[in-house]
């Protein structure tokens, strides 16, 4: 091979060289374009892409729903398998604020009720032995007689006594602090008892201002 050949060998491997260096430079200020494109787009760019796809897929959907003579709902939910479904009704129902306020003092202990049970975890081998041991009086009804032999296990009435304890002391920080009215009527016998009382009259004052009336005056019927 004459240095001629070589050199044109050379001069051919160094062209290609150059040519892939410009493809990548290409493809790298490409890139780099893309990349400050998406930097300079919204957050939640992607999602709202994939929202409108959803929408433009499900529109279409609906429209060979009604051109087959069927329910697009049904046959979206036909296509969903149970697991999602459930998942996505649990997401639904956290999502909803079922929390409305002081409504009744029934609705508050219920709510009271519930909070203090997902705080339990119940230990279910224990639960099964004791089934198998008391048979019929692990469900007993108002004629049951015979459970005198059950007790609690100490862990179990320890944590009772904690959960009380942790209520007690939470209760003094649910009440602000009022001014002391020196020339209100004084009807109530403590001052949880006082706060008892006031709030019954913001709830229910105003229904029965006349029979309380009624009784100073010596009037009621």
């Amino acid at each position: 091979m004459t240095d001629s050949t070589k050199r044109e060998l050379w001069m051919g491997k160094l062209r290609d060289l150059h040519l892939k260096r410009n493809e990548a430079r290409k493809s790298n200020h490409a890139e780099l374009i893309e990349e400050d494109k998406r930097a300079k787009l919204p957050s939640n760019w992607e999602t709202r892409q994939k929202r409108l796809q959803w929408e433009e897929e499900d529109e279409v959907f609906r429209v060979r729903c009604v051109e087959e003579g069927r329910d697009a709902d049904r046959a979206r939910a036909l296509d969903v398998s149970a697991d999602v479904a459930d998942r996505l009704d649990a997401r639904r129902r956290k999502k909803c604020n079922t929390d409305e306020g002081f409504s009744t003092y029934a609705e508050a202990s219920h709510r009271k009720y519930l909070k203090l049970t997902k705080q339990i975890k119940p230990n279910l081998s224990s639960y099964e032995k004791q089934k198998e041991e008391l048979g019929d009086l692990m469900f007993p009804s108002a004629n049951t007689i015979g459970l005198v032999d059950r007790k609690d296990p100490p862990e179990v009435v320890e944590r009772l006594a904690k959960q009380i304890i942790e209520q007690a002391a939470k209760r003094p920080s649910y009440s602000r602090r009022r001014p002391f009215d020196a020339d209100a009527d004084i009807d109530y016998i403590n001052e949880r008892n006082k706060r008892y009382n006031e709030l019954l009259d913001r709830h229910y004052g105003k229904y029965t201002a006349e029979i309380k009336q009624n009784l100073e005056r010596g009037t009621a019927v």
